[in-house]
């Protein structure tokens, strides 16, 4: 089988109530997007379930994030690349399945990032990511304390195994959550 943006949707909402869970799994969809159609991707859809389901059982079983989510997929008959693809982005965190598709590795490193940008974009005077920029960004990222649950070294480790630099990650992941700005409460006042 495989699944639908809808089917995807409707098993996150299974799997998680938490709004701030569910406006994460947006932001980390439009960003597999965006990163699809970045690198010419042919299965753009792909990118966006996996990018929508990757915290799937985050909410109910944290102490299992990513060893869990296998058995929830196989009981659905999901495939067995998204299910690879899902568990991968925990990486040397909480599994050890590494990324090895370009689809993995971006999930991997924008995970964390999306984090990181949704924080910075709340600090903002306008609340918006519609006007945020790189160096916002990387002026926080210094702040260890800021966002201090965001792994700067898997980010980093992210973008060195995409052969990416670092500011090319953190300004494709602001144009990908920028074109969820509203889905994922972060329009503020623009």
């Amino acid at each position: 089988m495989i699944p639908t943006r809808e089917q995807a949707f409707d098993l996150l909402k299974e799997y998680n109530q938490n709004e701030s869970l569910i406006r994460h799994a947006l932001a980390v969809e439009a960003v597999m997007v965006h990163f699809a159609e970045l690198l010419n991707q042919e299965n753009k859809e792909k990118w966006r379930i996996v990018g929508l389901v990757h915290d799937l059982d985050y909410e109910q079983y944290p102490e299992q994030h990513c060893i869990k989510v296998r058995e929830i997929l196989e009981e659905n008959h999901w495939p067995e690349d998204y299910i690879h693809a899902v568990e991968s982005h925990g990486w040397g965190l909480c599994v050890d399945v590494e990324p090895v598709e370009t689809m993995e590795k971006v999930l991997y490193t924008i995970d964390e990032l999306t984090g990181l940008i949704a924080a910075t974009a709340v600090m903002r005077p306008s609340k918006s990511i519609l006007d945020m920029e790189v160096k916002s960004v990387k002026k926080k990222w210094k702040t260890k304390g800021f966002a201090a649950g965001v792994n700067r070294e898997v980010i980093e480790k992210g973008a060195e195994i995409l052969g990416m630099e670092l500011e090319m990650v953190i300004g494709e992941t602001i144009k990908g959550m920028q074109q969820a700005a509203e889905e994922i409460g972060l329009k503020g006042d623009l």
